[in-house]
């Protein structure tokens, strides 16, 4: 009897455990569901070492590091993942998994899931390439060696430092350092970005950067800045703030295209194109060389998948006419980003949907006229097992970013 008593006590000691890590998780679901991913992340990793795991928690787990570009982090939850639940209806995750297992250096195992991927979703394009591009580890190393990479030295910080273009002689980039005066704003997972500038010295050294304008500062992120070869005009990425905040359903402040320009030496009369939304984001604009066309990344409706590169025409006065999407040579049922496009008319930009080593890789399609050449990988050392992405390159004087 007394056996009996203490293992009902045992139970009902281990209930009330159980009942407590839920409560944590339903409030790390709570961090996840508003994209603060490393807070998210501190709360499921102490449920999870203490040993208790669902699948639906080690999914959000793994997607927490996989959407903050940690893929090390996210192969290791996958994987605990496939433990609990060997296999998924859902094959969004056999994908993660293998691109995350790529950044591991770990590529056969990458490549089984690719095939269970396959299985599943044979009509995804990403699927396609990957059966009929068996060999892409070759053709990846073959167009390798094309570039020599250096540090940038004092352009950078400590923190986040991406998205450059060249403006006036100037390095113009996006940086989460201290912004102004003021300590680094932050927006739960990390700190929000403004616009720096930094000029190179005699021996082409860049220098410390600074603040690049307070009219073009909001509470929000600013980045990847394009200006028009006047100089007069700029366009950049915003989060959905003009005169107030702007929200969306869920009540999440998305990302938003803006254009400006220059007066007196001051940037004013900040609009955004009528193809904003608050209910998709619009970001990263490019220029063609000609200027009569902006490029684009945006998950409005018409996107093949997470993202999709777009581009829409910039009229004589100004105006905008209607949101092209790039077509499947250029797009897939995976993420694309960050386009750029040089005055040979290259399109290079960022994908996680074709074949590459690992995260986003930095991919070049040849534009003629309004058709698209089959994307390449750019290869090594552009390339990593890991993020890649901003892509910036004058081909004249053979130098970039």
């Amino acid at each position: 009897m007394k056996k009996i008593i203490y293992i009902s006590i045992l139970l009902l000691s281990g209930l009330t455990i159980s009942n407590a890590q839920k409560t944590q998780v339903k409030r790390a679901d709570k961090e996840y569901n508003n994209l603060n991913y490393i807070d998210a992340i501190e709360t499921y990793e102490k449920v999870a070492n203490k040993g208790y795991k669902s699948v639906d928690m080690l999914e959000k787990l793994g997607n927490s590091y996989y959407f903050n570009a940690e893929y090390v982090d996210a192969a290791k939850w996958y994987a605990e993942l496939f433990v609990l639940q060997p296999e998924t209806t859902d094959a969004e995750y056999y994908y993660r998994y293998s691109q995350s297992l790529k950044s591991t250096g770990d590529y056969k195992k990458a490549a089984e899931y690719m095939d269970k991927f396959y299985k599943v979703k044979g009509d995804d394009h990403r699927a396609k390439l990957f059966t009929t591009e068996k060999n892409y580890l070759a053709v990846i190393e073959a167009n390798s060696g094309r570039f020599i990479i250096e540090n940038a030295g004092d352009l950078n910080s400590e923190l986040s430092d991406y998205g450059t273009t060249i403006y006036n002689g100037e390095v113009i980039f996006a940086s989460t350092r201290k912004a102004g005066k003021i300590a680094p704003r932050t927006q739960g997972w990390q700190p929000f970005s403004a616009l720096y500038s930094s000029k190179a010295d005699e021996d082409g050294k860049q220098q410390s950067a600074k603040f690049f304008s307070d009219k073009l500062d909001s509470k929000f992120n600013e980045a990847t800045p394009v200006f028009t070869k006047d100089g007069n005009t700029i366009y950049f990425t915003r989060n959905n703030y003009l005169k107030k905040r702007g929200i969306d359903d869920e009540r999440i402040t998305l990302l938003k295209i803006y254009r400006a320009t220059q007066k007196d030496a001051k940037w004013t009369d900040i609009t955004e194109p009528p193809f904003n939304s608050n209910n998709y984001n619009v970001a990263h604009p490019a220029l063609s060389s000609d200027e009569k066309w902006l490029y684009f990344a945006s998950d409005m409706p018409g996107t093949l998948g997470d993202a999709d590169i777009w581009k829409v025409a910039i009229n004589a006065d100004g105006t905008f006419g209607t949101p092209i999407n790039l077509g499947s040579k250029v797009n897939t049922e995976g993420r694309e980003s960050f386009p750029f496009v040089t005055s040979e008319n290259e399109l290079y930009y960022a994908s996680t949907g074709k074949q590459g080593l690992g995260g986003m890789d930095v991919f070049v399609s040849k534009i003629t006229g309004n058709s698209y050449d089959e994307a390449i990988n750019v290869g090594k050392p552009i390339n990593t097992p890991m993020d890649d992405f901003a892509f910036y390159f004058d081909p004249t004087t053979r130098t970039g970013f």
